[in-house]
């Protein structure tokens, strides 16, 4: 595994001079984001001596793919409890993720996703009651980079008929990182699930037309009822199906 990721950074560096940077850089990171989806490889990406300072790199990468991948890769990263001391510690984390927040020309939703990053890694070592007010202040800052119109981002969980293979997931991402307003996304592959955080604003039957373009894959909205039962919610036919 280790060998892998320091292949997949050296890669990215042996490239730097060549024409087709961009490319290389957005294959790379796409590669990292898609290994840090898996929870059996966080804490060994963590450890790696190359993955977590080239996530930081592609932070301030002039493509603003390259930009939101590094950062799904690194909230997949910040799941794990393990590695968050460690990510918070590394040389440029923090301040390069205040500078996504602030710059000007970052996407709304890639601020949001970084913020909640920062919230994540911040609170870390924090007390219960210093944690929530840090992330309370974190979230109100999101919000007034982000606009007044802006309200807060929701979280859907969608159990996905036909999504059974890596190939499946990939599609299913593809369609999702093309609607304005997905912030990010985790995919439950044992349980056919992907849970999906988004802006308020957005309508969760744009994920369920999203995934129905693919032809190959439905949705349903996984709902809870009380505090253990769960229901599987079927959207109205959407164009695509």
């Amino acid at each position: 595994m280790k060998i892998l990721f320091m292949y997949m950074i050296q890669k990215m560096n042996s490239s730097s001079s060549t024409m087709n940077e961009e490319p290389d850089a957005l294959s790379v990171v796409n590669q990292l984001r898609d290994l840090a989806a898996d929870p059996l490889n966080r804490r060994a990406i963590v450890q790696d001596q190359g993955c977590l300072p080239g996530l930081i790199l592609f932070m301030d990468h002039p493509n603003p793919s390259v930009v939101h991948s590094a950062l799904l890769a690194l909230r997949y990263l910040a799941e794990c409890r393990a590695n968050r001391e460690k990510m918070k510690g590394e040389l440029g984390m923090m301040l390069s993720l205040q500078n996504v927040i602030q710059k000007t020309t970052t996407p709304g939703e890639t601020k949001l996703l970084a913020s909640e990053i920062y919230d994540i890694l911040q609170s870390s070592n924090m007390a219960g009651g210093d944690s929530f007010n840090e992330v309370n202040s974190r979230r109100r800052k999101a919000q007034f980079f982000l606009g007044t119109t802006n309200k807060r981002a929701k979280t859907v969980v969608l159990h996905i008929d036909g999504l059974d293979d890596t190939s499946r997931r990939n599609l299913c991402e593809e369609a999702l990182l093309k609607i304005k307003g997905v912030i990010s996304f985790t995919f439950q592959m044992a349980v056919q699930r992907c849970v999906v955080r988004i802006r308020s604003d957005l309508k969760a039957e744009a994920l369920a037309s999203a995934i129905a373009s693919t032809k190959v894959m439905k949705a349903q909205q996984v709902v809870k009822s009380g505090s253990v039962e769960e229901r599987l919610v079927p959207f109205q036919d959407t164009p695509g199906k």
